[in-house]
């Protein structure tokens, strides 16, 4: 918190002192004061001066984020001198007002800086997250201006993919020209993707494990059994070998495991 946001609450400036020096508290920047357990980007951000941004402030909103190894922040664009130590630093002019006392963008910012700074795919994987969690409020974007690819992304963005992984199929197979249906409900659980009229795309996150798995397995019995073709991928499939994903695909839509008998 803020130093004069606590004394605005009642905090006497000599008690903060005396927790300063006393260790219960720990100043950042001069500006800001922090437990010493306080979350370190956090206190990384006000020592910086600047907001958890982008893909790092996507992750602690519960985001799909494909990659957030990195530290994103971000500042105005004319903060000034702004050292941020392995991070990615941000300079632009926010959607929404940053509110001084808070140290992470408001969503709208997110979502702006992630069109920015990462590729369309990993982008609208964030985008599409935001929406299927009902964060954002696609009428109102549409009003405000947004910048880069992030039009783009409005435009693509849509509330059924449960993971970016759903996210990155679509686009990749829309060249195909066949109806492809995101979220069916088939036989008593909803599958991934319906290609065509019976090919059925599944793709495993991390939670398909244990009994997850074994009732996944058992569905797709039930829909082989029913005249379905199921092609079930997992994560590393979908970002670092889709080509062998896509080969499976042509080979089942080639041999006509895409149509009703």
């Amino acid at each position: 918190m803020r130093g004069q946001t606590l004394v605005r609450a009642g905090v006497g400036k000599h008690d903060i002192t005396a927790a300063v020096r006393s260790g219960a508290l720990v100043r950042e920047r001069r500006v800001w004061v922090a437990t010493p357990d306080a979350d370190r980007d956090l206190r990384m951000a006000a020592r910086a001066g600047v907001v958890l941004s982008c893909v790092t402030a996507a992750k602690r909103l519960g985001l799909w984020v494909l990659d957030a190894a990195t530290t994103h922040v971000a500042c105005g664009p004319h903060a000034g001198m702004v050292t941020v130590s392995g991070g990615v630093l941000h300079r632009f002019a926010p959607l929404v007002p940053r509110d001084p006392d808070d140290l992470t963008d408001p969503l709208v910012n997110v979502l702006q800086a992630v069109a920015l700074c990462q590729p369309y795919e990993a982008a609208l994987a964030v985008w599409d997250s935001a929406m299927n969690k009902q964060l954002i409020d696609k009428k109102k974007l549409e009003r405000l201006s947004l910048r880069g690819q992030a039009r783009a992304l409005l435009d693509a963005v849509v509330p059924f993919h449960d993971s970016g992984l759903e996210t990155f199929v679509f686009p990749r197979l829309r060249w195909l020209k066949l109806p492809i249906h995101p979220q069916v409900w088939l036989y008593g659980h909803r599958v991934d993707f319906l290609i065509g009229e019976r090919l059925v795309l599944q793709i495993d996150g991390g939670h398909h494990v244990g009994a997850q798995r074994a009732a996944d397995i058992a569905h797709d019995t039930e829909l082989m059994l029913r005249g379905y073709f199921v092609i079930r991928v997992g994560y590393d499939d979908v970002v670092n070998h889709w080509e062998d994903v896509q080969e499976r695909i042509l080979a089942a839509i080639a041999q006509g495991l895409h149509l009703a008998a």
